[in-house]
Formats: C-alpha cells, structure tokens, sequence
C-alpha cells in the first residue's frame, strides 16, 4: 500500500492544470501509454519504442531477488567488507541517494560510489580501501562510458597487482546491457557475476532495475520492501483517468508540463535533509528527458530555501518531506501565500523512495508529452563528447591539451573571458551582467567534489541568487555532463555559466588496457579534455561562458569569486 501523501496548490494555474489532466483522460495518453505508443510524443519511433521497459521494473524485478540474495550472502561469506561502484549518471546517482538515505546495515558492505575523473578523489578512494576485501560495481549501460571504463582499468590493475590474476577478477561484477563491450570484457577477465540489464530501459530510468538495486542490496536495503512501494506506485500509475487524483504521477507530469509551457520551467525541490539525496536524482531525470529542441525543466536542488522575495516568476516548487519533519515548513508556506505554484510530497518512511522512483518516471514521460518532446533520447548530450575525444587525440599526438590564452590573471585566479576585464570584480560584473529574466546561472565545478568545496559554491550560488534573483545550479564535472550536460545544450538558451577548473596537484595514470602498466592519459588530463571540451560544446550551441582556473588553494579561490560578487554592482529585478 502506497502512503505517500500528494498535495498541490497550484494558485493561478488551478484552471491551466485542471484542463491538462481532462486532456489526459480525453487523449487516452496514460493507456496509450501502458501500451507503448510512441506517437504520444512523436510520429517517429527512434529511441522510444526501445525505451519503456521502466514501466514494469518493479514487478519485472521481483523475480531477481533470490539471485541478489545470493551475491550478497556469498560476497559477505567470502570476507568483503567494502565495495565501490564505478559508474557515471543513470548508474552512479540511485545507487549514490540509496546510500546516503539509508547508510549501511551492519554486516553489509560498505558501497561508495565514484563518478569523478579528478585524480585526488580517485586516489582517495584507493588509499582507503583494502583491496583484499573490496567488491567493485563496474556499471554501464552502454559497456563503453569512457570514465567507467578508465576507473575500472586504474582499479583491475591495482587489484591485480596486489592479488593476482587468478584473484582478480572474482573482485569485480558488472551491470550492462546483454553484447555490451563491458559484457565480453568480463567474460575475458573472469568477473564474478554479470548482471544483464533489460536493454529497454533507459540510463535515467534504471534505478528500479539491476542498475539501483544491485548496489541497494549490497547495502543491505530490503529489495523486497523498496520493489512493494514501487509496484503500489506503478499500480496507482495505471489509472486511466487522472482527473480522479488518485494517479499522481499522471498529474505531478501534468503539472511540471504544463507550467513549463507557462514560463515556470524552473523546479525547486525543497527536500528533508533525509532527504536531500534524492534531488540529484530527479535532477538528471528532468534535465536530461526534458532539456532539448529549445525547451527544459530545470532542477534546481540542494540549494538553502530563500524567502519569497529572490524568486522570480519562473518557479514551481516541489516540497519532498519525510513525515514529521517540518524544517522547511515555514519556507513553504510562505511561498504559498506569495502565490507561487507548490506541490508537497510527504514519505512516510525512506522505502517510499521506491514509489518515488517510479512515480517522478511517469511523470517525466507524461511532461514531455506536454511538451512536444521525446523523455527517452538525448541528443546533445554527445557534442562535449565528441569535443573532449578530439583533445585527447591531440593531447596523445602534440603532448598537450590545446591552450588558451586568460583574459586576466588575479590572486593566482585565470580568468577566461571573451571580453576584456581589469579586475575579478569586473570579470563578474561582465559577465552576470548578461543574465536575462527567466534565465539562470549555473556553476560548473570540474574540481574535487569535497564537502568544503561544495559548501563554498552553495556559498557562491546564493550570493549570486539573492543578487540577480535567477535560479542557479552547482554541478561537479564531469559528473553533471550525464546529468544536466543535455539541458545546458538543448533548452532554450538562457542560461549564463561559470565554468571553475584547477590545477592538479598529483596526477594518475589511467592504463590504456587492463592488465598492462602502458598509460597515455592521466585522470588529470582527461578531466582537464572534458572541461575544455564542454565550455566549446557550449560556446557552439551559442551559451555564454566564462572560466576561472584556480592555480592556488581551490576552497579559498572559490571565496574570492564569492567575494566578486559581493562587491560587484549586478543586481536583478
């Protein structure tokens, strides 16, 4: 039985959602929908007749659990102790929340996830681990995600060394889709299991297949318990007639679609602390299903509620509440009683992230349908792709990653701006100057993601809010570009963005195979090719961009950005 709790108070837009929801049940969408129809949203079937296998994870799912029992027992009887999960995206972020809400059941194994090429946070991960006693995740859709597949040969060779050959490859499994390269490459190497992923489900849609729940039983989260709450929500999903109110994930999509096409394509999520996790989560859901053909959802979370006075009238907010907690109680009231759109969600426990994985899939599928776009594809997502790849051939033929030239070079901070500046402050001023009404500012932090360094960019993220009155985001790279790396190409263009990169201090060699020491790339480098190659990405698709390299102390450069802004004269209105 399903006892979240699904309230929304939509002010003005009462009547807009109210006819949307007629639409559906007029439309037969969430039927035609249960029945694969991909002319809900195109008239052209590529990539979504191949992408709904989501819509029966839970049940689908239910089968599996005695063979995840199984791994567990034996991984636990065979001494482990840690596991660490290789993964980027629709792999790393279920797994990720799943820990963080629910920590580790004594007994269990202690599963972090890494999704950053930056070369001290690797070498943190294997300085704290035994090797001996450590399960790698290697997880990939594709079999061929270029981050994965380098932390996995850094890892294998290292495990190797310590444990040898025949050892090895028992300390690793793998989740892919069946003939994925990393398929045959655990075949080669001996893995210890293989988990073969409906094709049919998409990366961001995963976190109710092998995907989520292998790294959720590791951990020693009920399986069974999570796949209950999620097959009550899919049941509720079913409901043909969404006008009744009882299938709320038809109307959460009615309503995040319909806002949009309103000008509200702004959702803040004002999260229990508990909670909070599961933000990073939605975010790569709607970003990247809804960010295309010059529209967007943009997820706005893990940022400090404000009072109603910085937010513009491009917002809707989402309260995600554990029951009993009421610390943004007053915060969401008052947005109310300023008149702006807000839905509450309220859990009745942590296991109701089951019902919440599904229910926020169904909506995504049913905003796009609002919106005139296709939630399963993700076509500009390879542009920074193909970007990064180019400087990396050039890096293994000249030596180096192609240069350019700072603006100006303040505090031990290069700016790169395509505007003359004298100063950091001016370089700010500049540059948020440009920010538009309705648009947004997003930080791109291609540095090691620390808990400092996070609480200095919400630092700097809430200084420029409350300044300039616009949404802004913070996302560590490369991480972000499997999350909201599509939005920032695909939606409509109004988006400023601030690009903040390092120097490294101690670089990693990344093996060029599996069992053999030649390298010609370091983690450095490629997380240096990949922020290089999207800040092009972007100034292609027309974005505007400026980049601050910190050559000194990262936290304390960061400081000074935030400073910048303070004393800067940009305000909004």
């Amino acid at each position: 039985m399903n006892r979240t709790k699904f309230l929304y108070q939509m002010g003005r837009y009462t009547d807009a959602v109210t006819a949307s929801l007629t639409r559906l049940r007029e439309g037969r969408i969430i039927p035609r929908i249960l029945d694969h129809d991909h002319t809900v949203w195109k008239e052209n079937p590529a990539e979504i007749v191949n992408r709904f296998g989501w819509l029966k994870s839970p049940e689908n799912m239910v089968k599996e659990i005695p063979r995840l029992e199984d791994l567990v027992r034996n991984t636990r009887n065979d001494g482990y102790t840690h596991a660490l999960l290789l993964g980027m995206g629709g792999s790393s972020l279920a797994p990720d929340l799943l820990g963080k809400v629910f920590g580790v059941r004594e007994g269990y194994l202690d599963l972090r996830v890494l999704d950053t090429t930056d070369p001290a946070a690797v070498r943190a991960h294997a300085e704290r681990l035994d090797l001996s006693r450590t399960l790698f995740v290697v997880s990939t859709k594709s079999g061929t995600t270029s981050e994965t597949l380098a932390f996995f040969r850094y890892f294998y060779n290292r495990t190797l060394e310590k444990l040898g050959v025949q050892d090895a490859g028992n300390h690793f499994i793998a989740i892919t889709d069946p003939g994925s390269a990393l398929h045959t490459l655990a075949n080669d190497l001996g893995f210890r299991e293989t988990f073969l992923n409906d094709p049919d489900i998409g990366g961001r849609y995963s976190a109710l297949s092998f995907f989520g729940l292998v790294p959720a039983a590791l951990l020693g989260i009920d399986i069974g318990l999570l796949l209950e709450k999620a097959e009550s929500m899919a049941r509720q999903s079913r409901l043909p007639d969404p006008t009744e109110g009882r299938n709320t994930g038809a109307v959460l999509g009615a309503i995040l679609g319909t806002l949009q096409t309103l000008g509200r394509d702004k959702l803040t999520l004002i999260s229990s602390p508990i909670l909070s996790p599961l933000g990073a989560w939605i975010e790569q859901l709607l970003a990247e299903s809804t960010g295309k053909e010059g529209k967007g959802i943009l997820p706005v979370e893990g940022e400090l509620p404000g009072s109603p006075a910085v937010y513009g009238t491009d917002r809707l907010f989402v309260s995600l509440s554990l029951n009993g907690d009421i610390t943004f109680e007053a915060r969401v009231l008052a947005l109310e009683k300023a008149g702006h759109p807000v839905v509450r969600i309220e859990l009745s426990n942590p296991y109701d992230i089951g019902a919440e994985f599904y229910r926020w899939e169904m909506a995504t599928a049913v905003a796009g349908y609002f919106m005139g776009i296709n939630p399963f594809d993700q076509p500009d997502v390879e542009s920074a792709k193909i970007q990064a790849r180019r400087m990396i051939e050039e890096y293994r033929v000249q030596g180096l990653l192609p240069a350019t030239t700072p603006a100006l070079l303040e505090s031990g901070i290069e700016i790169h701006s395509f505007s003359p500046v004298n100063s950091l402050k001016n370089a700010m001023e500049k540059f948020l100057g440009l920010a538009e009404t309705g648009g947004y500012v997003a930080l791109q932090a291609y540095i090691n993601p620390t808990p400092e360094a996070a609480l200095v960019l919400d630092e700097l993220r809430l200084r420029i809010r409350d300044r300039l009155k616009v949404a802004t985001t913070v996302g560590f790279g490369p991480r972000f570009l499997h999350s909201t790396g599509q939005l920032h190409k695909g939606d409509r263009g109004n988006g400023l963005f601030i690009q903040i990169t390092s120097q490294e201090k101690e670089d990693l060699p990344i093996p060029d195979n599996p069992g053999e020491r030649g390298s010609s790339i370091t983690f450095g480098v490629l997380k240096a090719a990949q922020a290089m190659g999207d800040r092009q990405a972007l100034i292609d698709a027309g974005r505007k961009v400026i980049r601050f390299h910190i050559n000194g102390d990262v936290v304390e450069g960061i400081r000074d950005l935030s400073t910048a802004v303070a004393d800067s004269s940009v305000s909004g209105g």
